[in-house]
């Protein structure tokens, strides 16, 4: 056994070993679902963080960037990551008063009606399997590369790995090995790209010599490279493709199931809010270290086919033995952290959501819950095996799907008095059915939309068209009404001026880490790329009318409002 395969194999056995120890705990519903709603800030962090950074970012985006795209996916991080910030102000700690067992839950009792429930719930199936299947195959494609399984062994491994603490101790053992995986990925993969990155040179060299490369001309351009050899024609289908995708995924911080979800399980609304803050900078921090290594990979060997496999050879040839080896247990710690993420939300609306169980008792919901899981996970391996493996664009196709589906519905069951149960249930049909259809047809090549057309931001306003249309000819319950109103009500225990002192710093952390790396990119990536192009101003400093350099200051000219808002509402609201 070489050392790549022991550390993989000595991480999987601990996760199984935590996720199991976890599991001797829970008791309840409550604990099942929702960790008994009492984790502290470090484990919300760690499991939003580790449930969005899958196998897709490590091998599908960080090969997306290797091909051709460094410039771009350098400078657009921080603007879908506001997602977290507005997400918890807006509809995260309103979704933690609910109190909820899980997201769809949440509709039922906000529209009481079981078919809202039942149409969130079938959403998260489809969505949520569909990222699943992803990440799973992922993890195993990694296996294959650096071990002596077959595809099929692999997927087995895989499947067992997570599969055996998530079915046992539910949302307390995903959290836990989360966090334990975020903290062994976030470490090792900024360890490697500070390696990378000194054995180009550092950081100056690296950029000037990556600028330079003859096989990707545009590679560190702000729009990265476009033409008749890419996926896109221009630079405007690329711009309108990436602000599009910003947007969405924005979204999905904000209200999608794998990463709202995790505020039912948070200790207090400070926690929530909190944790958002500290997610979006760890998910920036995590995006631009395996972005940039994806680029820096292109001065060994430029032409790793597929791509999805540059991070795979940097662990394996570029990396010390030691590092490379935590890097590839990394990087199957993120597939199996998502992996487990997504069966849990999977099984818990099969169990919990598509039919009401008033019948069942505590013991016997908690049983039922346990054999759906492993049902879940058994439908998956199957479906694993024989479904071709697309990482970059499955995840696109299915992680975006809440965006629309979910977008306006989330948002306005919290601050509209107006939108009604058919309302609530139409738009989660029509945002679905209107962004899966025409990415699906897409997807075959059936057909070509344009990008301003984007299948997201058209299931997303047919959604919030019908939302408003079935609105305006219905009415609202006075069980809707108390209930939204109730929403709307600070728990009195989360009152507090000291805690609300020590949360307003959360924000401020932010709006701090923006400015730093907004100064740290502008040293290290605009005035070295200007000096290779002879882009530079006549004066020869930056020239601040250049697309990357608007770039990088369009960073603070987001995150620092949005961390304003965020210390402003806090005080107003606990303090």
């Amino acid at each position: 056994m070489d050392i790549y395969t022991g550390a993989i194999l000595i991480s999987l056995i601990l996760y199984i070993a935590v996720g199991n120890y976890a599991g001797r705990r829970v008791k309840k519903l409550d604990d099942y679902y929702v960790a008994g709603r009492r984790a502290p800030t470090l484990l919300i962090v760690g499991t939003l963080v580790a449930s969005v950074l899958s196998t897709n970012i490590f091998l599908g985006e960080t090969g997306f960037v290797y091909e051709g795209q460094a410039g771009p996916y350098i400078l657009w991080p921080p603007i879908g990551a506001m997602g977290y910030i507005f997400g918890a102000l807006l509809f995260g700690r309103y979704l933690r008063r609910s109190r909820a067992l899980t997201v769809a839950d949440y509709f039922g009792q906000r529209f009481n009606s079981q078919r809202v429930q039942t149409a969130a719930g079938v959403t998260i199936i489809f969505g949520l399997g569909g990222y699943l299947l992803a990440v799973t195959q992922g993890s195993a494609f990694l296996l294959t590369h650096i071990t002596d399984f077959t595809f099929a062994q692999a997927l087995v491994i895989c499947w067992v790995s997570y599969t055996a603490f998530t079915m046992y101790s539910g949302s307390r053992g995903v959290i836990l090995t989360d966090t334990l995986m975020f903290l062994l990925f976030t470490s090792v993969a900024v360890a490697s790209l500070v390696f990378l990155v000194q054995d180009a040179g550092g950081w100056s060299v690296a950029v000037r010599d990556l600028t330079a490369l003859p096989e990707k001309p545009d590679l560190m351009a702000w729009h990265g490279m476009v033409g008749n050899d890419t996926p896109f024609s221009s630079v405007l289908d690329f711009t309108l493709w990436n602000l599009t995708l910003a947007v969405a995924w924005g979204l999905v911080y904000a209200v999608s199931p794998w990463q709202s979800s995790r505020y039912l399980i948070a200790r207090d609304e400070h926690v929530v809010l909190r944790s958002a803050c500290i997610a979006a900078i760890f998910l920036v921090l995590m995006e631009l270290t395996l972005y940039s290594a994806g680029a820096v990979i292109n001065l060994s060997d430029p032409g790793i086919q597929p791509s999805e496999e540059a991070i795979i050879y940097a662990a394996l040839n570029l990396l010390p033995e030691l590092m490379g080896a935590l890097l590839l247990a990394g990087i199957v710690a993120a597939g199996l952290s998502s992996a487990s993420t997504f069966l849990s939300l999977v099984g818990f609306s099969v169990s919990n959501d598509l039919v009401a169980h008033k019948n069942l008792d505590e013991a016997r919901m908690l049983r039922l819950s346990r054999l759906v899981m492993l049902a879940v996970g058994v439908v998956t391996l199957i479906v694993a095996f024989y479904s071709p493996m697309d990482i970059f664009w499955l995840t696109y196709f299915v992680g975006t799907l809440f965006a629309s589906s979910w977008g306006p519905v989330a948002l306005m069951s919290v601050w509209s008095r107006r939108i009604t149960a058919d309302a609530a249930f139409w738009g989660i049909v029509s945002g679905f059915v209107f962004n899966a259809g025409p990415k699906a047809l897409e997807y075959l090549e059936w057909i070509t939309l344009p990008f301003w057309l984007d299948p997201i931001l058209f299931g997303g306003l047919v959604s919030l068209v019908v939302v408003l249309a079935m609105s305006s000819v219905g009415g609202v319950s006075r069980e809707e009404q108390a209930y939204r109103l109730e929403l709307h009500r600070v728990p009195p225990g989360d009152v507090s001026a000291a805690r609300t002192r020590v949360t307003r710093y959360a924000p401020v952390a932010l709006a701090a880490y923006s400015v730093t790396m907004c100064v740290i990119l502008l040293r290290v990536y605009v005035l070295p790329y200007q000096q290779a192009t002879g882009g530079l101003s006549t004066d020869g400093g930056i020239n601040w009318l250049s697309g990357e350099a608007l770039l990088v200051l369009a960073s603070p000219v987001v995150v620092l409002p949005s961390a304003w808002i965020a210390w402003r509402m806090i005080r107003k609201s606990y303090g």
